[in-house]
């Protein structure tokens, strides 16, 4: 941060944002941008190029930065376009709670629920505005009362800092730099996550097989490798939850409202290398291995292996696309919303998998591995994520200074 942030002291003064240097100006925003709206047409075509059309969903796809979206408009259908380097941001509904502040690399258009802002290029730096409307929230400066909402009333009047030019850029800069970071490291995030995919299909499949290993795989019912554990009444155990990408986790680590009954004793009881299973979401792969001895919900189904399968191995096989089809055929159920698969029919399922536990065990610490790397980035990411939320702070309020 040091190389980055050549810091120098300033008087401050109070002003209606907080105090800020002397030498900084509060304005209102409406002085330096053109608001555009967006059109919602009753036709409207795509075609292979154009121009870009975005809606509220497509801001989900891009941190920063909106590129070429896959929506693109024959340009007879909209009369109205936003130019490139502009903000766009939601203006109705929960979408403006998260926050999605972009910029586009180009010329675009955008539905009736986005609004667009074009900056004056000499006074402000758009990335400077990117950056301090994110720090800002759009949430607070909506109108929250029924649905959220933004229009012009809440935009043209809002105040912001305004440094010199010079010094809006150097920040954006700085800050940048933490987004470069980020965006790399994501990057290298999402590379291992196709690694292991692909290592995922071929290991666990028989398709590659390991050096030193040459044994026969076999066709096996889960009820023969799998037992159902419906142990209950330990409720002086740590309550547990099962999720889908996290797999079994302490419910303190989950952040949705903790809707479990007071009265425990029903609770299933979960030991170390034992998988746990959502029943009502198995056919969507909401499973994991435990590492912990905890209770769960009565929702869940907890299986413990025999000596006959490595309880990773499984916990790997059971998040293949083709094992989760299989899971869904399996479940009972009208809809997908009542599906459910009890022990009684998974254990009728059967998987192929080899008969060498070891074999099993080298596989499944390839790709604990491969998770573990994932993991170590990603509370990077994070790490530069908090670093980056501080450094806003500090910069945009001028509490550090960069020297220009």
């Amino acid at each position: 941060m040091n190389k980055l942030i050549d810091t120098i002291k300033s008087k401050k003064v109070k002003t209606p944002i907080g105090v800020l240097p002397y030498d900084w100006k509060v304005e209102k925003l409406g002085k330096f941008i053109k608001i555009y709206s967006g059109e919602s047409p009753s036709k409207i075509k795509f075609k292979g190029e154009g121009i870009p059309y975005y809606k509220v969903d497509d801001l989900n796809q891009f941190d920063k930065y909106m590129g070429k979206s896959k929506l693109i408009a024959d340009s007879h259908s909209i009369k109205k376009t936003v130019p490139k380097n502009s903000l766009i941001f939601p203006k109705r509904g929960a979408a403006i709670l998260t926050n999605k502040v972009r910029i586009l690399t180009q010329e675009s258009y955008f539905d009736t629920n986005i609004m667009g802002v074009e900056v004056k290029e000499d006074e402000i730096n758009l990335e400077f505005l990117y950056y301090y409307i994110v720090k800002r929230g759009l949430y607070k400066i909506a109108d929250t009362s029924t649905i959220p909402q933004l229009n012009n009333k809440h935009i043209e009047p809002l105040l912001f800092p305004k440094p010199e030019l010079k010094e809006q850029k150097k920040i954006s800069e700085v800050l940048s730099t933490w987004d470069k970071a980020i965006e790399l490291k994501e990057k290298l995030i999402e590379q291992k996550k196709q690694q292991k995919k692909g290592l995922m299909q071929k290991l666990l499949t028989g398709e590659v097989r390991l050096p030193g290993y040459s044994g026969e795989w076999k066709k096996v019912k889960l009820g023969e490798i799998l037992k159902e554990r419906k142990e209950t009444g330990y409720t002086e155990l740590e309550l547990l939850a099962i999720t889908s990408s996290k797999g079994v986790v302490k419910r303190t680590e989950v952040d949705i409202k903790d809707n479990s009954s007071e009265d425990k004793s029903k609770y299933k009881r979960i030991l170390p290398n034992d998988i746990g299973y959502n029943t009502m979401r198995m056919w969507q792969g909401v499973s994991g291995v435990s590492k912990y001895e905890g209770i769960v919900s009565p929702a869940y189904t907890i299986l413990k292996p025999t000596n006959k399968v490595n309880s990773n191995f499984i916990g790997y096989l059971f998040k293949l696309p083709k094992i989760i089809n299989l899971f869904r055929r399996y479940s009972q159920g009208l809809v997908s919303d009542t599906l459910n698969l009890k022990y009684e029919n998974l254990k009728g399922i059967k998987v192929t998998i080899p008969q060498d536990v070891e074999e099993q065990k080298k596989i499944a610490e390839i790709l604990l591995s491969i998770d573990n790397e994932i993991e170590m980035l990603q509370e990077y990411v994070n790490y530069l994520k908090q670093q980056k939320k501080g450094l806003m702070q500090l910069l945009l309020t001028g509490k550090v200074r960069v020297k220009v």
